[in-house]
């Protein structure tokens, strides 16, 4: 992809591996830019992938879409629905350009600092792929299969690992080899924004480790990015949600995108959540509706509520106009404000907007991990060891406007980790799963606007629903070598 049209500058034809390639430099950042294209598939960081997501308590499907709700209901077809197909697949083709480069680029006769980034960059992806694989799909019972640059030449289809812990353990191992490598964030030129910098490496690490239970080093390894002193809350929580602050100290790691082109590029987010055809103005795809439940979650005087979520009446700026929010479609009656910045300026299409709406990227990019989730990781590693975590947690509190509490909780932590990250990636499904409260939350209904129920109880088994199903065209594609997850 053209350079001028992109923030990487990222070959569209995939990672060449043939033996006149990885010879020069050039050929090492070709070959390194090839490892983030499947950032702007759509199901990456824009539909597919959010569907998990959308499985919590904080939201619903937002209209009516059978597949969808097969796997917000834990439903048995969920292995099938083909929003999920590429989920699995697009993280293995980062994993394969990742080798790729972890195995090539150390020959090649190179500037020492452009190389350590490049290899650093390839570590990190490999080990965040690994990561998202790992906690979506593993558990005790069963991993997610493990290809390294050693295995480049083997051909056979690679069985699951025996158990989540040996993906848990090349997570790691990779993540600390990025952070050795890479430099820090605010050493890149603009150009170069979007790459992987050593802090990111730190707090996946730190992130990686709640989900192992290890809490020392989660504490660790957030203190590593609050020590670094290279990150900030912003000041105002409202902020973080602007082009402007894309790469604000705030910023730790983001889904890339942009407008620009036919088509936009990157995570088509901010679009999906959009109300179902945008009051005639743009495509939006009205899904990821936000739920009572997360309105009422917000204490009185929280600033963060009406930032993340809009009910009726809310005024709002939607192509350069005042406007009233009320929805014709939506499920629940309410709509996610975090990503409609790009849609509040005067004639936004191409400058703010992709002018695709049926790949409704933005200039804002969303966030995927930042500042404020590192000081939460702390806080719940703390609270874990029996530590005070007030400081950390009165943080994120008065930055929204509350007073300071003594004596914090999980259930405080649980509760500022659901509002501040409400429509994030920081995943909340995946929080109740691990915390082991997923069972009796979704257990409840889950209701609109109005008070009326929109989704009635689920039944979730936590022997099976701890892990979502291996997508079934690669157990085919594998010829079975590749396994379902037991109950599936």
């Amino acid at each position: 992809m053209a350079s001028c049209d992109k923030k990487l500058d990222i070959e569209p034809e995939g990672s060449p591996t043939t033996g006149y390639f990885w010879k020069t430099s050039a050929d090492a950042i070709y070959g390194a830019n090839a490892m983030y294209d499947q950032f702007d598939g759509e199901e990456f960081y824009g539909r597919g992938f959010m569907w998990y997501i959308n499985a919590s308590d904080d939201m619903v499907t937002g209209r009516s879409n059978a597949k969808a709700d097969n796997v917000k209901n834990f439903n048995s077809a969920t292995p099938g629905v083909s929003y999920l197909t590429d989920q699995w697949k697009m993280r293995y083709i980062v994993i394969k350009r990742a080798n790729d480069v972890i195995l090539h680029v150390p020959g090649i006769d190179m500037d020492g600092t452009l190389k350590n980034r490049i290899l650093g960059e390839a570590y990190f992806l490999r080990g965040l792929m690994y990561f998202q694989l790992s906690y979506n799909y593993g558990n005790e019972n069963a991993g997610v299969p493990i290809v390294t640059e050693a295995d480049l030449s083997n051909t056979a289809a690679v069985a699951r690992a025996a158990s989540v812990s040996e993906n848990y353990a090349l997570v790691e191992s990779d993540l600390k080899t990025a952070a050795s490598l890479l430099p820090y964030f605010d050493t890149y030129k603009a150009e170069d924004y979007g790459h992987a910098h050593k802090t990111a490496a730190w707090a996946y690490l730190s992130k990686m480790y709640l989900y192992t239970k290890s809490w020392p080093n989660a504490e660790k390894y957030a203190d590593s990015v609050i020590k670094s002193g290279k990150h900030a809350l912003l000041t105002n929580f409202a902020n973080v949600f602007t082009i402007a602050n894309n790469w604000t100290k705030e910023y730790i790691w983001s889904a890339l995108s942009t407008p620009k082109g036919t088509g936009g590029w990157g995570s088509i987010l901010p679009g999906v959540m959009l109300e179902n055809k945008g009051w005639g103005k743009y495509n939006g795809w009205g899904y990821y509706t936000p739920t009572k439940e997360l309105y009422d979650a917000f204490e009185t005087g929280d600033t963060r509520r009406e930032v993340t979520i809009l009910k009726p009446g809310d005024h709002f700026f939607f192509f350069g106009k005042d406007t009233i929010y009320g929805s014709s479609n939506s499920l629940s009656g309410y709509q996610f404000r975090k990503y409609m910045e790009p849609f509040s300026y005067a004639e936004p299409v191409s400058k703010y907007i992709s002018p695709n709406g049926d790949h409704p990227t933005t200039a804002l990019n969303p966030p995927l991990l930042r500042y404020a989730e590192v000081l939460l990781i702390k806080a719940e590693a703390e609270l874990m060891q029996g530590k005070n975590a007030d400081a950390e947690i009165n943080a994120i509190r008065n930055r929204a406007g509350l007073a300071s509490i003594t004596g914090a909780t999980m259930a405080e932590l649980k509760k500022q980790r659901r509002c501040e990250f409400a429509g994030e990636w920081a995943d909340r499904h995946r929080d109740l799963v691990r915390w082991g409260d997923a069972q009796t939350v979704y257990a409840q209904p889950l209701h609109g606007y109005n008070g009326a129920v929109i989704w009635p109880a689920r039944t979730f088994n936590p022997a099976v629903h701890n892990v979502w199903p291996v997508p079934s065209t690669e157990i085919s594609n594998s010829g079975g070598v590749i396994k379902q997850s037991t109950g599936w």
